[in-house]
């Protein structure tokens, strides 16, 4: 299967980085060809400028300077998102990738009452994140992220895209034992993809 791991955070010696190589190593395991974007690494810009959003519904326009992005999601099997939950949502960088790169004609198209999804290559879809914040907190304040991921974006993606979502709670707070089993525990489902 074709992987797209989406990852960003600003750190290199972040424990999302030891999430994500966990996420590429026990993918490539398994035999799946990874393509790992790094938004950081790239300098990735998330700003959707005034020119961009003035050609946002002509497609075809609409790819100019992203085409790269969009050639990578549209190769994509499946999407693994890797990155900490800042604000109870996902940090601006990576929204500003969905922003720019899940455009009209690619991510889905307008029609009559509702959008119709775009990205049926994509089949799996994948969260692995971290909160501040406990799992009690999440629940009262309705999972924000988990519904724009779950019920927005996975709708965007193949009929049945199923999503798996694992996520460690009370991050600041958590010793290097409960992280390292958080990391195993990402690396054991993934090595079962």
């Amino acid at each position: 299967m074709r992987v797209l791991v989406v990852y960003c955070h600003p750190r290199m010696d972040s424990f999302c980085a030891a999430l994500r190589d966990a996420v590429v190593s026990s993918l490539q395991g398994r035999g799946h060809a990874v393509d790992l974007l790094d938004l950081h690494a790239e300098g990735f810009n998330p700003v959707l400028s005034a020119e961009e959003r003035g050609r946002y519904h002509t497609e075809g326009d609409n790819l100019s300077g992203i085409e790269d992005h969009v050639a990578r999601l549209r190769a994509a099997e499946a999407l693994v998102l890797v990155y900490p939950t800042w604000w109870y949502g996902m940090p601006a960088m990576l929204k500003g990738w969905f922003d720019r790169v899940w455009v009209p004609g690619v991510a889905f198209t307008l029609g009559p009452g509702a959008i119709r999804a775009g990205l049926s290559n994509i089949r799996r879809l994948a969260v692995v994140t971290t909160y501040g914040s406990p799992r009690w907190l999440l629940f009262a304040i309705g999972n924000p992220d988990r519904k724009v991921i779950g019920r927005g974006i996975r709708r965007l993606c193949a009929r049945g895209c199923t999503l798996d979502w694992l996520s460690l709670t009370r991050m600041d707070r958590r010793t290097r034992a409960e992280c390292e089993v958080f990391r195993n525990r990402v690396a054991t489902l993934f090595s079962h993809w």
